[in-house]
């Protein structure tokens, strides 16, 4: 294509109203790969999060291949490399290559052996795998200890060999810290929570009746429904084993903080979680608590925001099986179209949560 020829295809106000030119403007590392853009007056073609100076878009072509972007006979930008592996791309698998060193290690590599491997300094290692997971390297590792840990146990080993195939080297390391793995001791675990007490207490909200439920270790489950006594037979199926007990004047006001944090979410809500999933679901869990009041994400780019980006249905479940609703929003994922969908309390409260959110933040 010849340079007037490339004028003559490009209007500036076409690249300007095209959605893909914001991207440009925001330098948006989720846009690399979908489509690439040249630059007439520099001669070089880029991609979406290219560091370069902000192009004139008079001067701007669009381009949906990288082969199209090749054709125009322009060079590749030496600054963003956009024939190569993107940044995030590249960031992406030294986190994979860390998670499976993780996994396939007896004990927890040290930090500075993981940045090795990965080729980076620990503090860049450390700030890309947590931007990639929600986790630090250590974290990542404690819940993947702690998925084996209740693999064992539910497969029917004995306490001894569940902490040991988990790679904890001594009785006394597991020990101190059991209660933070399981929520509970590792016998009551091993017996599907018997004997574990949790309080509860009901309360109403403009959603309808809220249930609130706190073990020793934190809140354990925030349910939101029609009827009370529907709420409280759901604690019971999700904590089967366990021994419920009707909250007092104290608990009470508990539940009146999450009712306010319903009702202004703007004020936060600052209690201590018991948070029981796999490394996988604690993963996403982490990463809606991050997700701003006022804003959503789709299912997809949570699932890129922990660096699995091929696991949107993966994630749609962890959000399906959260037990803290509000505490974890993960009423703030909806499709990529915008609407909201697949909410384990009604389609209708998630729409009455995400218009009182961005009410809020307006």
């Amino acid at each position: 294509m010849t340079m007037p020829e490339m004028k003559k295809a490009v209007a500036p106000a076409s690249v300007v109203n095209d959605p893909r030119w914001a991207r440009i403007i925001a330098r948006d590392r989720t846009a690399d790969g979908l489509f690439w853009y040249s630059v007439m007056t520099t001669g070089v073609y880029c991609r979406p999060s290219c560091a370069s100076r902000q192009a004139n878009p008079a001067n701007v072509q669009l381009h949906d291949t990288l082969e199209a972007a090749k054709a125009t006979g322009f060079r590749p930008c030496k600054r963003c490399n956009p024939d190569g592996i993107s940044i995030a791309g590249e960031n992406a698998a030294i986190v994979a290559r860390a998670c499976r060193l993780i996994k396939e290690s007896e004990e927890m590599p040290a930090l500075n052996d993981l940045a090795k491997a990965g080729r980076r300094s620990p503090s860049h290692f450390h700030r890309i795998f947590k931007a990639a997971t929600g986790l630090t390297p250590k974290e990542y590792a404690a819940a993947h200890r702690a998925s084996r840990v209740r693999e064992g146990l539910e497969a029917g080993h004995s306490v001894t060999e569940a902490f040991y195939g988990a790679g904890f080297n001594s009785s006394g390391r597991f020990y101190e810290n059991s209660s933070n793995i399981l929520g509970m001791t590792p016998t009551q675990y091993r017996s599907g929570g018997a004997n574990e007490e949790i309080r509860f207490a009901v309360g109403q909200s403009s959603l309808g009746a809220i249930l609130v439920a706190s073990s020793t270790k934190g809140v354990a489950a925030i349910l939101l429904g029609d009827d009370p006594d529907t709420l409280v037979r759901n604690l019971q199926d999700r904590f089967s084993e366990a021994r419920l007990i009707g909250g007092d004047n104290e608990y009470e006001a508990l539940v009146a903080r999450v009712v306010g944090f319903v009702e202004a979410p703007e004020i936060g809500l600052d209690l201590p979680l018991d948070v029981r999933g796999t490394a996988f679901q604690q993963r996403v869990w982490r990463a809606l608590t991050e997700i701003p009041v006022g804003e959503t994400i789709s299912y997809s780019e949570l699932a890129r925001r922990i660096g699995e980006p091929k696991s949107a249905r993966g994630v749609a479940g962890a959000c399906a099986a959260n037990n803290l609703a509000v505490a974890i929003p993960c009423h703030r994922v909806v499709r990529k179209d915008g609407s909201a969908s697949g909410y384990a309390w009604g389609v209708e409260r998630k729409r009455a949560l995400l218009d009182k959110e961005a009410a809020r933040r307006t």
